[in-house]
């Protein structure tokens, strides 16, 4: 299957699977003993020796299709939103936690909403609106504390960063790189992580554990090479909007994973928020289904 034949359904599958990877990188980020900036390289780095097997990326092919259809600032622009995204979301993990990191991310949508419809001028349905409504609604009662007076603030206002560098990501992919094969969309923004991180992260490597590498290993190939591929194609497909509502499920699967694997047991509030998301999460892929049934 490629990212020209993705059908809808194929792409929401894609995109639940895309909210499943990003769920355990809040958990492996906390296994990781390193710093941010040398998490976020190794996982670019990774990520780029994966799309080169499978895909070639950084063929004469794909860098001519970039400038023939001049969009050589875009995806520059994207590789450093994506390098923001990255690192601010791992120093959240490192100052506030895996909850407060992965729920500050999740505000992404809403970044999303904001740019398609107060910068791009794009129209925004009703159901739309009332479906980031519920979804805001529900990481409002996710969040276990709103105590500006601990770590916790700091972290969240990172997982925030974390968000809308995100959201710009997304809208860049799919206004102005859909067009670009997913492939190399996907692996020449991981090389621009990797270039930019590299004066930070390098002279880190030599204390980063055999253990931290192997985590790091899992966080790149499956994390980020599979799930980043899988977004941007099924970008060419959903709608921004819609895609970020279905990634949204990063924190619920975060908190399911916590519980399974640390004993961390939500709290009924907790339990309440995420069944909020995951109804608004099906109502939109409910309407994707519609829609491509017409």
């Amino acid at each position: 299957m490629t990212a020209r034949t993705m059908s809808r359904t194929q792409a929401l599958f894609a995109v639940h699977l895309v909210g499943l990877l990003f769920g355990t990188c809040g958990i492996l980020g906390e296994l990781i003993d390193a710093d941010a900036s040398v998490i976020t390289w190794g996982r670019a780095a990774c990520a780029i020796v994966v799309l080169s097997v499978v895909s070639r990326f950084a063929s004469n092919s794909g860098l001519r299709g970039l400038l023939q259809h001049g969009r050589w600032w875009a995806l520059i622009v994207s590789g450093a939103m994506l390098a923001i995204h990255w690192a601010t979301f791992f120093i959240s993990v490192k100052v506030g936690g895996i909850a407060v990191a992965t729920l500050g991310f999740a505000s992404f949508p809403a970044f999303i909403t904001l740019i398609e419809w107060g910068v791009l001028r794009e129209r925004v349905t009703r159901p739309e609106w009332l479906r980031l409504i519920c979804v805001t609604l529900g990481l409002i009662l996710v969040t276990p504390s709103f105590d500006f007076s601990d770590a916790g603030t700091e972290g969240l206002l990172w997982g925030l960063l974390s968000g809308a560098g995100f959201g710009v990501l997304a809208v860049l992919n799919r206004r102005y790189l859909s067009n670009i094969d997913a492939f190399y969309v996907a692996g020449l923004q991981n090389l621009i992580v990797f270039l930019l991180l590299s004066p930070w992260a390098m002279p880190l490597l030599p204390a980063v554990s055999l253990a931290s590498w192997g985590w790091i290993l899992v966080l790149g190939v499956a994390c980020t090479g599979l799930a980043h591929l899988l977004f941007v194609a099924s970008l060419r497909v959903l709608h921004a909007r819609t895609a970020g509502l279905v990634v949204a499920l990063e924190p619920v699967y975060a908190i399911l994973f916590a519980w399974v694997l640390f004993a961390q047991v939500p709290t009924i509030r907790t339990i309440a928020g995420g069944l909020i998301m995951i109804a608004a999460i099906l109502s939109a892929s409910l309407a994707v289904r519609k829609a491509a049934s017409h």
